[in-house]
């Protein structure tokens, strides 16, 4: 049994994790924990503030008494606002203070593209659009080419998580385009976990989402490899075989 450890902003589409964990198997548990996001505002020094030692120290000892192997700051907004640097920081401090490996939401986006081995992007966002540029800085610090980045204007958490599928369809529709790889909706306030493989089939391509990444890269933290179609081509390549 593997245990994975999620530090969740609030409560928006925290039902995606359920979901996850079911579609994961019956070898992985999913442990998360609700974080005081402060004020919901999708402003740098609101998500920032989001996203302080302080508050994610507060439900650490909850995830080790659960026996989380690793811990995942499950936020995008929240770690790629402090920038490159400082989203390294805030994972280094996590994980010192947490005692098991640590990462963000952010850097799962990163790695998941190197794991489908896709460079070229486009970003539907729910942000607003200086915060949905500020992503799109991020990724492109991490390697990524960001060929377009679309901001649906969202203002807070809440108006995300209250979006259906028709919203969600319409994001990505509005994100893509044609020199794109793979399309990039973060936000993990946006439920998008029962709507992957739509998604990839309308686009054509692979969809990463925010909550989808997020235990993806847990998933990595803990060396776990996981074949689970249903949460999209992240979750269907082979492991590399070394030699």
């Amino acid at each position: 049994m593997t245990a994975l450890g999620f530090l969740y902003p609030g409560h928006a589409a925290e039902d995606d994790y359920p979901r996850i964990e079911q579609l994961l198997g019956s070898d992985i548990r999913v442990e998360l924990v609700h974080t005081d996001i402060g004020e919901d505002a999708r402003r740098a020094d609101t998500l920032r503030g989001a996203g302080s030692p302080e508050r994610l120290a507060a439900g650490l000892e909850e995830l080790r008494l659960a026996g989380a192997e690793a811990v995942v700051w499950a936020c995008t907004s929240g770690s790629f606002v402090h920038g490159w640097e400082g989203a390294h920081e805030q994972v280094r401090g996590l994980a010192l203070a947490a005692g098991m490996p640590a990462s963000s939401t952010s850097f799962g986006f990163v790695h998941a593209l190197r794991e489908i081995e896709v460079r070229r992007v486009a970003v539907g966002a729910t942000y607003p659009d200086d915060i949905a540029r500020l992503f799109a800085d991020f990724l492109r610090a991490g390697g990524a080419e960001v060929t377009a980045v679309h901001g649906a204007g969202i203002a807070t958490a809440a108006e995300a998580g209250a979006w259906g599928e028709r919203e969600l369809f319409a994001l990505a529709r509005a994100a893509d385009s044609p020199d794109a790889e793979a399309v990039l909706l973060p936000n993990t306030a946006l439920h998008t976990v029962a709507h992957i493989p739509a998604l990839e089939k309308e686009l054509g391509k692979p969809v990463l989402t925010a909550n989808q990444v997020t235990a993806w890269q847990c998933l990595r933290l803990t060396d776990r490899r996981v074949n689970a179609p249903e949460l999209g081509a992240l979750f269907t390549r082979e492991p590399v075989v070394q030699v």
